[in-house]
């Protein structure tokens, strides 16, 4: 989940909204996962959100944690990230109702791989996904999208991969979309 960008923030959460935009809930457990990701912008590999917070004075990388943390994604500056699910989570809209106008639409949805598209007109960013669950302690998303602001086209390529760590999310509060 790198969300350093306004794009990649967008992508991130819209992912979480397809957890609760079908009436099918994610066929995943509740509780405390471990998240990585790695991105492509135009093609390059973008910096990983370790590379990021090294750029980071002691001061922003103090901020920019607390405000990932405010928002339910604990980090320790490594690339990985820890973040809780809630059963709230997997079950119902309420992200769809915090992404602004965005709106996912799927075109497939089974128990272990799901498939959508992504609006975003406001924030202008269209992106595709899928999601694989090869079982209830894991999963893999990949999204493709495409963002214009002004006279710019950026495509980002974003793979997140997910691994349940516990039932009890301890001190990392459960995710939360709001901006």
């Amino acid at each position: 989940m790198a969300f350093v960008t306004r794009g990649s923030v967008i992508i991130t959460f819209a992912f979480a909204a397809t957890f609760g935009a079908q009436a099918q809930t994610a066929p995943i457990k509740p509780g405390l996962w471990q998240v990585q990701s790695e991105r492509e912008v135009n093609g390059q590999k973008a910096p990983d959100m370790s590379d990021r917070m090294k750029n980071m004075s002691p001061e922003k990388r103090a901020q920019f944690e607390t405000m990932m943390k405010q928002h339910g994604v604990a980090t320790d500056g490594s690339g990985v990230q820890q973040v809780c699910y809630t059963k709230e989570n997997l079950d119902r809209s309420a992200w769809a109702d915090q992404m602004l106008d965005c709106k996912a639409t799927f075109s497939s949805q089974t128990g272990s791989s799901w498939k959508w598209h992504t609006s975003c007109p406001t924030m202008k960013i269209e992106a595709d996904g899928e999601a694989t669950f090869p079982n209830s302690q894991s999963y893999t998303v990949k999204s493709t999208s495409v963002s214009k602001h002004d006279d710019k086209v950026s495509t980002t390529t974003h793979t997140m991969t997910g691994k349940w760590l516990s039932s009890d999310c301890g001190d990392v509060k459960p995710l939360d979309a709001k901006p």
